[in-house]
């Protein structure tokens, strides 16, 4: 990197997450900020978990909640993960523009919740399976959410560009 593309913070392409550091993110973070288009077209978003399987976002939610009804209308969502509050050190942060699936089918949901519960309570299987049977509700729905495009930030990449800025929580020289 030259020192004039290190001086031009406005232009952060070369900053962009490499996918082995995508991975790392996503298998670390259990939650994200689900963001759709509500009934009077104002984005709304919420932080709610998630899991990541093969490329694919599963999040579960009541049908009676008003983004369910909205996320049928218009499944064009995104879902916005960082690193913070998960075991990877450095500052990693990730947006994806999704297509949703509501999934209603039984099918659907006997495969996920136990995924999912798993994922919110490790190596906990008596929790898992009590917050497993909490979610499995009448009304529950199970969201699937297909990536379409992604924007990823690598904090470590502009650290090092810049250490005089480097924040004294990140880890020096790591990447």
């Amino acid at each position: 990197m030259t020192s004039a593309q290190a001086q031009n913070w406005e232009d952060v392409k070369s900053y962009s997450l490499d996918t082995d550091d995508e991975l790392e993110l996503l298998n670390a973070q259990i939650e994200c900020t689900l963001i759709w288009s509500g009934k009077e077209g104002w984005p709304m978003g919420v932080i709610v978990n998630f899991i990541y399987r093969d490329g694919i976002f599963w999040l579960t939610a009541s049908e009676e909640r008003p983004r369910i009804a909205s996320i049928r209308k218009d499944p064009r969502v995104s879902i916005a993960v960082t690193s913070k509050g998960s075991s990877v050190k450095e500052r990693r942060s990730i947006t994806y523009k999704c297509n949703a699936i509501v999934h209603t089918d039984r099918e659907t949901i006997d495969r996920i919740l136990p995924e999912f519960a798993n994922a919110m309570r490790p190596g906990e299987p008596e929790k898992a399976e009590a917050f497993r049977t909490m979610l499995d509700s009448p009304e529950r729905v199970v969201l699937e959410l297909v990536p379409v495009t992604r924007i990823g930030f690598d904090s470590a990449k502009m650290w090092k560009a810049s250490e005089g800025a480097r924040p004294s929580d990140s880890p020096s020289g790591s990447h």
